[in-house]
């Protein structure tokens, strides 16, 4: 009876962990999008206005829906961790933590979207294709 309740509270803490990093993914699209001053100055600093400030948005929302669906919660766990990964490499080298007066919002919450990922990409191991199974098989969710 134990390890129902558990698995019961983990599917749905699972579940909260995917919903959490789209909305934080899709709440920045608009940004994205409508070109807001504060994301053009972004990637203007890094060198990627327009064409990388479009682009990696429509990967982030290709991210965003393939994350909300489980058979695929592991490939957009992983582009999640490459997209915010090279974010948080921007912010170290390029930005700074804090950004137009943000007192570091977009960077601590690059960090919590990463770490997210890195959780939801771990419980999506098994899914993985080819490797998945072979290689989790053995231990447990």
């Amino acid at each position: 009876m134990l390890n129902n309740q558990l698995e019961y509270f983990m599917k749905y803490i699972k579940l909260i962990i995917r919903i959490a990093i789209a909305v934080i993914l899709i709440q920045t699209l608009r940004f994205k999008f409508t070109a807001h001053p504060d994301s053009v100055y972004i990637f203007t600093e890094v060198g990627l206005e327009p064409y990388g400030r479009i682009g990696i948005g429509v990967v982030e929302l290709v991210a965003s829906i393939l994350i909300l669906i489980p058979r695929t919660t592991w490939l957009g766990s992983l582009a999640v961790i490459g997209i915010i990964g090279g974010a948080i490499m921007m912010h170290l080298t390029q930005l700074g933590i804090e950004i137009n007066n943000d007192n570091g919002l977009l960077f601590y919450t690059a960090i919590v979207t990463f770490l997210l990922s890195v959780v939801s990409l771990w419980f999506a191991r098994k899914d993985i294709p080819i490797i998945g199974k072979k290689w989790f098989s053995a231990h447990s969710n």
